[in-house]
């Protein structure tokens, strides 16, 4: 197990161990199903998960499941190409991340919760030499219509390179709709992992993709590391470093 030092009291670690991987499993199932259970799927062997935990109790805080993806095949068989066409990444030219079924418990440092996990996941991405982190972003509720003014801003302003356009895939893929631009509004519907990718300079596709099993409707998101402001990069490192 990899621990890293904490931000604000948390620490986050990647694992495999499959007693951390059934916490995990039951932290998703309460995030995005409601009540006790296990979220579960065949991904979960296929990737390490990355936990964030309270220092002093040992609570685990939020949860995602990292993929390094090296190779076409890597690409073909991770999570996000299931559902989005992801053929304009393959020839990026460094690694990739995927990242996937984030979640978190609500807690009043929520926004230090989430800064420890990238915090984190820096020491992976300067190691593996990874070039784009990517994943799904999820809206609680698959009717576009409840999403209407974060998707509008979304076709707005969060873009990406045509180069790496990603093509819809799923028969459940909506265009993301024109409207009235209103970034207050938005933001502030906004969940907070996209949020945090948008503010790091990550862009999103141009659809989202309904999910009928847990009820979300969730938006292609990346974030190239090359990109990512100079300031941020030096405040996530020092995050991982800190302790």
């Amino acid at each position: 197990m990899n621990i890293a030092p904490s931000k604000g009291g948390f620490a986050a670690r990647l694992t495999t161990a499959p007693v951390d991987i059934r916490a995990a499993q039951r932290l998703r199932h309460q995030a995005f199903r409601g009540g006790e259970g296990l979220d579960c799927d065949p991904y979960d062997e296929a990737c390490v998960h990355l936990l964030v935990e309270d220092r002093a109790d040992g609570r685990l805080l939020a949860c995602a499941r990292v993929k390094v993806i090296e190779t076409q095949t890597d690409l073909q068989a991770c999570y996000s190409a299931q559902r989005y066409n992801l053929a304009n990444l393959a020839d990026f030219g460094a690694p990739l991340l995927e990242l996937g079924r984030f979640c978190a418990l609500p807690h009043p440092k929520s926004t230090d919760i989430l800064r420890t996990a990238w915090g984190h996941l820096t020491q992976t991405v300067d190691a593996k030499g990874i070039g784009l982190i990517f994943g799904c972003a999820s809206f609680v509720g698959n009717n576009p219509e409840l999403h209407a003014p974060v998707l509008q801003y979304l076709r707005s302003h969060s873009q990406g390179p045509a180069q790496l356009r990603i093509l819809p895939k799923s028969t459940h893929a909506t265009p993301l709709p024109l409207g009235p631009d209103a970034p207050r509004e938005a933001l502030g519907a906004m969940p907070p992992l996209l949020r945090s990718y948008l503010a790091m300079g990550g862009w999103v596709s141009d659809h989202a993709v309904r999910d009928y099993d847990l009820d979300t409707l969730h938006v292609f998101t990346a974030l190239e590391v090359a990109k990512i402001p100079a300031a941020r990069a030096r405040a996530l490192r020092a995050i991982a470093a800190a302790g």
